[in-house]
């Protein structure tokens, strides 16, 4: 070891001499930079020649007192070499010297820490490894050799540096190996860039690994954390060392492209990560912002590259990251007053913190439950374009027109989506960070989003960060706007080719042939000119009067809900036991009618509308684009998915035991039996234990798509008429459209009463009032929901709760036996003043059940 460190430190000297010279202007010896003649030489060379001076042991000039700036690592080592090293000597008392300072450790190694670690533990003073974590985790050029996974790359780098001689012995190797050090290290931290990936050896590191691998070894790291984390003083040296790191980083990345010339530089993101202290306080006010603020400065390849490494982790070490940035998030926005003036979009640490949590987001995608293959064929026939599009074209509308759907960067480069997971390492809800949500400007953030600058942030090209009620405004922002945008143009339209000024969605029904008037009237306009469905809906029923400001729109979707999803009409079927609808596979009605139902579930999100309609999951997972699978069954046909699963699980001889085929039996609208085969001559091939996953799985391909093919692609299509421009697929996940669609399950009725309203000479205080809230109180899960069915025609919340609900209860007279009643499109209960609590609750009881066709309005 004596001899090695000896070496080790020859040969820096030899080199620096080669490189920089000692210093001496009239300098005589050959082999000296300052010699007059000498012939420079570039890095490679000089380690080479280094090696080959070290072991002819030629002369070594002394630093010269004239030398300014000479290297560190030439003075450091020229102060522990004295003339006995010359003879590959050195005395006891001078190792000790070297070992403790450790002044040449420019990278470490788990055991170098180890060695250190015990070195300072039998003088028990800590200073010279804090000196040197110190230094080498404020280096971006230390840290990133530093912790190296494979011993290979080491003699990689030899045989780059000493071509076919294989003959040396072993201390020549590792001598060779601190000249390639040295050479590493000879230039200034602060052109790290230029000095990273300038050698063979780190490409030849990167070809030999894979697209989620690192050459760092990340056990290691762990390993040296965990013992070194629980010194507090050693503890400073990691926060301080971030501190002078992150912004050098910063620099490399945003002006050196040191990435693409040493993808080995992403090593250094990967081991600060792994300091489980980053989310502790004391980092939360300068370190980690700044390191944020670099790692957001990743190109998209180095992001994809982390997402990749760390989606092997555990769902413990996703959420410890997670929280890190979280916390600095939560951190920034409670410490500073943002509103519309200081808006948290121009907050660079929330904003970084928030570009580093997607790529945890997509590490915690692709670490999940993937399914990548079963997606929805597009639409066949493209989704027809407005006529008016050369207008649009002249107005400067046609990049809203042919730009697609939005997708995310860095999805693309991972080549997946959010919606090819089934199940992610750890819930999608704990991305949303809620004070970021309380102080979002969403109008704002809308408008960054829309005209996507440099130089402003949106919030919204992070939507798993966003609750549901902000997403919601994002979403109604941008169909108001496409409305606005929609009149506008007709507006136009009227002056330039005299048409008809008609800026709204104008539908005219009747209230007894509402299915066939909305069907007529909406087709026309799907054909002509499918752009009309993006303005405002405006509904009339014939022989009413009544101005739309949203209650008849909201009338006319119940009544078209209800009588579409009749079990009578035969277009859905009914599930009693799970109380879902499904597409009717043998429905006689033309597809025609299936796309109405599209249009209405794509008007209700545009209008901002709930509506009554209860489909599985499977449908909204379908209409953002993957096919039904076995695990679908689950809540789409319970009792089909059980006896699938028992299937697979059975332990016997299926085929034996079972005696079932490839053929299957359904029954069609009037109860007969049709035969269908799963595979060709089905019922000739015995289901075995072998082949039983395929049946399965082809069972469930035909109940969830093929057998409802035709259905469900009329009714996506018309699903897509409406919303095909909107940024909905990017904002939301299949749950979330739900959510959209029919509103929330979870109702909180103390929310609901903060937020409603009193009208007809009621308030807050009323007697009845307060009598009324302690009934609604009382009532069962059930009861409740039929209260809510009763007074806002569906028994789900919107978006963001009952609170959002807005209801209004107005008096209806003094005491009687009359029922209240209600207007269900403007969320009002109409309720008399019963002289008892007892009258009370029997008349609201016996409404609330009996309502279906009675005491509506």
């Amino acid at each position: 070891a004596c001899i090695r460190a000896a070496a080790k430190h020859l040969i820096e000297r030899y080199y620096h001499q080669l490189t920089e010279g000692c210093g001496n202007e009239s300098c005589s010896n050959s082999w000296c930079a300052s010699s007059v003649g000498f012939n420079r030489m570039d890095n490679n060379a000089a380690a080479v020649k280094a090696l080959e001076l070290y072991k002819v042991n030629a002369k070594l000039c002394d630093p010269h007192p004239s030398k300014k700036g000479t290297a560190s690592t030439y003075l450091e080592s020229s102060a522990h070499s004295n003339s006995a090293c010359g003879n590959r000597k050195l005395n006891h008392k001078d190792v000790h010297s070297v070992r403790d300072n450790f002044k040449d450790v420019n990278y470490l190694t788990e055991e170098k820490v180890y060695e250190i670690l015990d070195i300072c533990g039998e003088k028990e003073d800590y200073s010279p490894l804090i000196r040197v974590i110190g230094r080498v985790f404020s280096s971006a050029e230390g840290l990133v050799q530093s912790f190296r996974r494979s011993k290979p790359h080491t003699k990689e780098e030899l045989k780059s540096l000493q071509g076919k001689d294989e003959d040396k012995d072993e201390d020549e190797k590792e001598a060779a190996a601190c000249s390639a050090t040295a050479m590493e290290e000879d230039s200034p931290a602060s052109s790290s860039s230029s000095r990273l990936g300038e050698g063979s050896s780190g490409e030849n590191d990167v070809q030999k690994l894979a697209p989620d691998e690192v050459s760092v070894d990340i056990e290691a790291v762990r390993r040296v954390y965990e013992r070194l984390l629980s010194n507090e003083k050693i503890e400073a040296a990691f926060l301080n060392a971030l501190v002078y790191l992150s912004p050098n980083v910063e620099c490399d990345l945003t002006y050196h492209n040191v990435y693409s010339r040493d993808p080995n530089y992403l090593n250094l993101f990967v081991i600060v990560m792994e300091n489980s202290n980053l989310h502790s306080p004391e980092y939360l006010e300068i370190a980690l912002p700044q390191f944020c603020k670099a790692m957001s400065k990743l190109p998209l390849a180095a992001q994809a590259k982390l997402a990749s490494l760390w989606s092997h982790y555990s769902a413990g070490q996703i959420r410890r990251m997670v929280e890190t940035f979280q916390q600095l998030i939560t951190y920034k926005v409670i410490s500073n007053e943002f509103n519309s003036r200081n808006l948290v979009n121009d907050d660079d640490a929330v904003v970084a913190a928030t570009k580093c949590l997607k790529i945890v987001y997509y590490a915690n995608v692709l670490g999940g439950d993937l399914d990548v293959e079963h997606n929805e064929d597009e639409d066949e026939e493209p989704i027809p374009e407005s006529s008016e599009l050369t207008l649009q074209e002249l107005l400067g509308e046609e990049r809203r027109n042919k730009k697609g759907p939005r997708v995310d960067p860095v999805e693309t480069e991972l080549g997946i989506r959010t919606n090819d997971c089934r199940r992610p390492l750890i819930v999608f809800e704990e991305f949303v960070n809620e004070p970021l949500n309380e102080v979002l400007e969403m109008d704002k953030d809308y408008t960054f989003f829309k005209v996507e600058t440099e130089n402003k942030f949106s919030f919204m090209t992070c939507p798993f960060i966003l609750n549901p009620v902000t997403k919601n405004l994002g979403l109604y922002y941008d169909n108001r706007i496409r409305m606005y945008s929609e009149r506008r143009i007709t507006v136009l339209y009227s002056l330039v080719q005299g048409q008809q000024l008609n800026p709204y969605l104008r539908l005219k029904v009747r209230r007894d042939h509402i299915i066939d008037d909305a069907l007529v009237r909406l087709e026309m306009i799907a054909m002509e000119n499918p752009a009309d469905l993006k303005k405002q809906l405006y509904v009339e029923f014939e022989g009413e009067q009544g101005v739309d400001e949203g209650g008849v729109s909201k009338e006319f979707f119940q009544l078209v809900v209800e009588e579409i999803f009749n079990p009578d009409i035969g277009m859905f079927t009914y599930d009693e036991r799970t109380k879902l609808f499904w597409f009717n596979s043998s429905s006689l009605e033309n597809e025609g009618q299936y796309t109405l139902i599209g249009i209405v579930l794509g008007l209700a999100i545009y209008n901002n509308c709930i509506l009554d309609v209860h489909f599985p999951m499977v449908v909204y997972r379908k209409l953002m684009g993957k096919k039904g699978t076995f695990r679908d069954l689950a809540d789409a046909n319970p009792v089909l998915y059980q006896s699938l699963k028992e299937l697979l699980e059975y332990e016997g001889s299926v085929e034996e035991d079972m005696m079932i085929t490839f053929q299957i039996s359904q029954t069609d609208l009037f109860g007969n039996p049709l035969m269908y085969d799963l595979r060709e001559n089905g019922d000739k091939i015995p289901v075995t234990n072998e082949n039983r996953k395929e049946f399965v799985a082809q069972y469930a391909e035909y109940m969830l798509n093929k057998s409802v093919e035709k259905q469900f692609k009329a009714f996506r299509r018309g699903f897509h008429m409406v919303t095909n421009e909107s940024p909905l697929k990017y904002l939301f996940r299949p749950e979330e459209i739900e959510l959209l669609i029919c509103g929330s399950r979870n109702l909180d009725f103390l929310a609901l009463e903060e937020t409603t309203e009193y009208d007809g000479g009621y308030n807050r205080d009323s007697r009845i009032i307060k009598e009324f809230w302690e009934t609604l109180h009382s009532f069962g899960e059930e009861q409740k929901r039929f209260f809510l069915q009763f007074t806002t025609g569906t028994d789900r919340a919107p978006v963001g709760g009952l609170g959002k609900l807005k209801m209004i209860i107005a008096k209806n007279g003094p005491d009687t036996d009359r029922l209240p009643t209600s207007h269900t499109c403007f969320n009002v209960l109409l309720l008399p003043e019963y002289s008892s609590k007892e009258k009370l609750r029997e008349r609201l009881l016996k409404a609330i059940t009996y309502a279906k066709g009675f005491g509506m309005l």
